[in-house]
């Protein structure tokens, strides 16, 4: 028997990650008929029958549940190809992914992007602004700007910055609300939801600002959506100083309040991090986010 092709085994593990042809072939960027016929390939050449179908989903058989593992070892080996031929690039040109929040995308990278015009004029860059973690290890970006630490090892972090976070509302929610005197007396405000309410209240809660859902009219997991709320006074929310000193018609609150840190990281794979373009671009990036950090490790 032949070596299977590498494009059915692909298919065949997009097909048992997702559950369905039709998410399989949008993952793979395909038609679902394509794919389909992708899979019964291999279905025919191994001899064995991969999936069955239960109404509308798909399930492994026994015989694909021992070749699954297999087949992710394949894919796996196929990753580490990919990185390890993509770090013996030593043109500081071709095209670099940035991943970052929504709120970093528009706030904080522009000015790393006007550097990296004037220093590389052959770079491309594409922002992909997403507010979960994107997968470094599947290539879904090659540089990740985020507050939190990655865990994993094949991963690189640099700690770049330690950020600052106040309390800020729009002048005319200020007009027609007035402002909050003091933490307590932000119990009687309106406030922006930027996503999980729960995780915002018990966040808040230590630094003397106790809300409820019902101080939450408005809820958005975009950032930017939650924060165009804010601008057009909808209510008060917690927002890196980047943006909300940086936003028209916006003020910050409670100047006597301690600002809020966190940190923000910089994180690449360990092999991308020796293509000389990926290297460049993660130092300007640490260079220019930098500039603010005084005790950065």
């Amino acid at each position: 028997m032949t070596a299977p092709d590498w494009t059915h085994i692909r298919a065949f593990l997009a097909t048992a990650d997702t559950g369905s042809l039709s998410a399989a072939a949008r993952q793979l960027g395909l038609t679902q008929p394509t794919l389909s016929r992708q899979v019964a390939a291999l279905e025919e050449q191994l001899g064995v029958l991969l999936f069955e179908r239960l109404g509308r989903a798909l399930l492994l058989t026994e015989a694909g549940h021992e070749l699954l593992g297999h087949a992710k070892q394949m894919g796996q080996a196929a990753e580490a190809f990919t990185l390890t031929a993509s770090s013996q690039s030593q043109e500081i040109e071709g095209l670099v992914r940035i991943t970052a929040s929504d709120i970093f995308s528009v706030y904080l990278l522009p000015r790393v992007l006007k550097v990296l015009a004037d220093r590389s004029p052959q770079l491309q860059v594409e922002i992909v602004a997403d507010n979960g973690l994107r997968d470094l290890m599947r290539r879904e970006a090659d540089i990740a700007l985020r507050h939190v630490r990655p865990e994993q090892p094949e991963l690189v972090a640099r700690r770049v910055q330690d950020a600052q976070a106040n309390l800020y509302a729009a002048k005319t929610y200020v007009h027609a609300h007035g402002a909050p005197q003091t933490l307590a007396d932000c119990s009687q405000h309106e406030f922006i939801g930027f996503g999980d309410l729960g995780r915002i209240i018990d966040f808040l809660e230590p630094l003397g600002i106790s809300l409820t859902a019902k101080n939450f009219r408005f809820n958005s997991h975009n950032g930017l959506v939650a924060w165009d709320l804010v601008r057009q006074g909808f209510g008060i929310s917690l927002m890196a100083s980047e943006a909300g000193d940086n936003t028209p018609g916006v003020i910050r609150l409670l100047p006597q309040m301690t600002p809020v840190l966190f940190p923000i990281w910089l994180t690449t794979h360990r092999e991308l991090h020796t293509s000389r373009k990926i290297r460049f671009v993660f130092d300007v990036m640490a260079e220019v986010l930098g500039h603010r950090t005084k005790n950065a490790p």
